[in-house]
């Protein structure tokens, strides 16, 4: 049985569904994870995320971590019951009124207390040993941020071979680019970094996208960008930008499209980041 399958039961489902004894049992596990003296903070961005909040949560209530450890809120203005959940879990969280992923990703980092930043997206789920083993690259001499891989939650609009087609040959792209472009083999769902570092760089809320692969550039300053290619880091989300170009194989169109454009990029380091930079394989 895949890790995540009992994280489906609240996942894409509305909170009026979930029963008391499930956000009890979430809330404890929550609460026992907490630090007050944390070396990784993990901070949760969420905007309307009413139907996978709680999913995400769950999840990382059941996190297997040696390190100490904090997680933290964000609520970016949500219109939906987004607040009310973390409400209902006990979890510290900050209301963020300013609409983008840059906002709620700076208000996250503006309130870690750990010496390393987790950013956790909330339609995302984490297998147990994600955290531990993020912080395992981040505290390697040399490294100042790590970022991992992920796959989409099987449904039953995407067949299986698709997907794993798709992950494999975005995961290539991936591998190739993050030797000379490293900024643009970064994800914020699967994003770790120092938080001394990042306050420096700052996270830019002026960008539309992309404002994980501009703080990866403004980090490589500091040292190195590693790779996590364990399965055991590697989370399952929903489909998010891959299905606003409708069908799987027209998504992997469109983004072999936009690569194919940029190919030479791929070979030669960039002191800039722009909006377009962010138009590639997801």
């Amino acid at each position: 049985m895949a890790w995540y399958k009992k994280y489906l039961s609240v996942y894409n489902k509305p909170f009026i569904s979930s029963n008391q004894t499930e956000i009890q049992f979430i809330t404890n596990k929550l609460n026992n994870l907490q630090s007050k003296n944390p070396l990784v903070t993990v901070s949760v961005i969420a905007y309307n995320e009413e139907k996978n909040l709680l999913a995400c949560l769950w999840s990382l209530s059941e996190m297997k971590c040696k390190y100490p450890i904090e997680i933290i809120g964000v609520n970016n203005d949500s219109q939906d019951k987004t607040e009310d959940i973390f409400k209902a879990v006990g979890l510290p969280y900050y209301n963020e009124y300013q609409h983008s992923c840059g906002y709620a990703r700076k208000c996250g980092l503006e309130h870690a207390k750990g010496k390393f930043h987790i950013n956790i997206d909330a339609d995302t789920l984490y297998p147990p040993k994600y955290v531990e083993i993020m912080v395992d690259s981040l505290i390697k001499p040399g490294v100042v941020a790590a970022s991992s891989l992920w796959s989409y939650i099987p449904d039953k609009d995407h067949s299986w071979i698709g997907l794993k087609l798709y992950e494999f040959t975005r995961d290539c792209h991936l591998f190739i680019q993050s030797f000379k472009r490293p900024e643009l083999s970064v994800r914020g769902l699967v994003f770790a970094y120092h938080t001394e570092y990042a306050k420096e760089v700052g996270i830019r809320v002026d960008i539309k996208r992309g404002e994980d692969g501009s703080l990866a550039l403004g980090l490589k300053k500091y040292g190195k960008i590693a790779f996590v290619r364990k399965s055991a880091a590697r989370a399952v989300t929903g489909y998010g930008t891959v299905a606003i170009d409708g069908s799987l194989y027209n998504s992997f169109k469109v983004r072999a499209i936009k690569s194919l454009k940029n190919i030479f990029s791929v070979f030669s380091a960039k002191k800039e980041y722009n909006d377009e930079d962010s138009n590639l394989i997801k």
